[in-house]
């Protein structure tokens, strides 16, 4: 049985929407965009493919990558802060998203937790809704 303690704490987007973002991942991610340079946002996302149907996405993109109908949420946690854009087509299947990090050998590495999601595939990251 799980204990709440034992859970990775979550963060919000400033605005209080968007993907849920642990600690963990949080950490990484800040680390990650900080070795990409200034200017660069993570952009998150689906497309199709992948065993269960879609696929997750993940990439840097420079400011000027953004269109002017994407959803962009900014993240802060101490001194720590960056910006996470997502097309609204994406969205709608991964609004809610929790995006964890794990330093585990096996199954290591970002996990997307996806309520939208009615099937995911064992590799993580793919899913069906």
């Amino acid at each position: 049985m799980s204990n709440s303690s034992t859970l990775p704490k979550t963060h919000k987007a400033q605005d209080g929407k968007g993907i849920l973002i642990t600690s963990p991942a949080l950490g990484q991610l800040a680390r990650l965009c900080k070795e990409q340079g200034s200017g660069k946002l993570l952009r998150v996302g689906v497309r199709s493919g992948g065993c269960s149907g879609m696929s997750y996405t993940m990439d840097f993109v420079s400011s000027a990558d953004i269109q002017k109908d994407d959803e962009v949420y900014e993240y802060a946690s101490g001194s720590i802060s960056f910006k996470v854009i997502c097309d609204p087509k994406s969205l709608l299947y991964i609004y809610g998203m929790q995006l964890d990090f794990s330093t585990d050998l096996i199954g290591g590495g970002f996990n997307f937790t996806n309520p939208n999601a009615t099937q995911t595939c064992g590799c993580g990251s793919s899913f069906a809704v």
